[in-house]
């Protein structure tokens, strides 16, 4: 199936690294490859390492890169493990990096593992094609962790404020059989909340999904170590291009950005973030929470 993925903050996230001809880019999350192949196209002797740990983005996309081939290696690999002992390619020199962080529209749609409340899927929510079984899932969480720690990730991750009514309504639920698809999930939150809430702009689902996917995926400490460890490796004069779309992850970037700032590592090429423009809002309303920063190593 073809990547139906649109790629946010395209042209900024590009013209933002400051590449040159011969630049080595490593795209820390390939995604629908939109990022890589705006590179690809407008440096022609510039090369890309695409990582991604969901090793079936590359089948989706790899169409888009025909003739490009010899410049672009995919590795099916997180990003946090980029100072692991045997990881698959040589990392250094790099003149930029990108971290498009948050799910894919290919994800999101078309994955089967749960990352939609939209579709009556198990509940798996791991960025993983094919989880071991020593992975955590959803399933998991749903159904085995304390009312404590549920409510915790609900609130601190998701932020959403009803966090422990719909963690109680979890426990509770569990007691009568497992949960195992999104939908009875769904239902669960559904119960758990008041009607008004039912009837927000956002779907009342939404908040605890994205908690629920941060935790399984440990999104955050994620981010945390490729940051430090795409930093190590770039040169002097390289430019690291990070989009978030949760507070909790623009908060972890920004913090980053203003230590290597504050220990004379790196300077901020903006104060503030950038967000997607008018234009692109009307095509790709996921755009409208994305936030841009880029720093650059000195």
């Amino acid at each position: 199936m073809e990547s139906i993925h649109k790629t946010v903050l395209l042209n900024e996230t590009t013209e933002g690294l400051n590449l040159q001809d011969n630049s080595l880019v490593l795209d820390c999350t390939f995604g629908g490859g939109g990022h890589s192949k705006e590179i690809l196209l407008r440096y022609p002797n510039s090369k890309v390492i695409a990582l991604d740990q969901d090793n079936t983005v590359w089948e989706k996309a790899k169409d888009k890169f025909k003739g490009l081939e010899s410049r672009i290696t995919f590795v099916n690999a997180n990003f946090r493990d980029l100072k692991t002992k045997g990881f698959p390619v040589k990392l250094e020199n790099l003149h930029g990096i990108i971290f498009d962080l948050g799910l894919s529209s290919d994800q999101l749609e078309n994955s089967g593992r749960g990352f939609s409340f939209m579709k009556d899927e198990p509940l798996l929510m791991t960025m993983k094609e094919n989880p071991l079984s020593e992975d955590v899932t959803a399933l998991d969480v749903v159904n085995t962790w304390e009312e404590k720690n549920l409510a915790d990730i609900i609130y601190g991750y998701g932020e959403e404020r009803y966090g422990r009514k719909i963690a109680k309504g979890i426990v509770d639920a569990r007691k009568s059989g497992e949960i195992k698809t999104t939908f009875d999930l769904v239902k669960i939150i559904e119960g758990a909340i008041p009607v008004r809430y039912r009837r927000g702009r956002l779907n009342p689902a939404t908040k605890t999904f994205q908690a629920l996917r941060i935790a399984v995926n440990d999104e955050l400490g994620a981010l945390k170590d490729g940051l430090g460890e795409g930093f190590d490796q770039l040169k002097v004069g390289g430019r690291m291009a990070v989009i978030s779309f949760h507070s909790l992850e623009d908060r972890i970037v920004k913090k980053f950005y203003k230590e290597k700032e504050k220990e004379s590592k790196a300077r901020l090429i903006n104060k503030k973030p950038i967000s997607a423009g008018s234009g692109e809002l009307k095509n790709n309303l996921r755009a409208r929470s994305a936030k841009l920063r880029i720093l650059e190593k000195i």
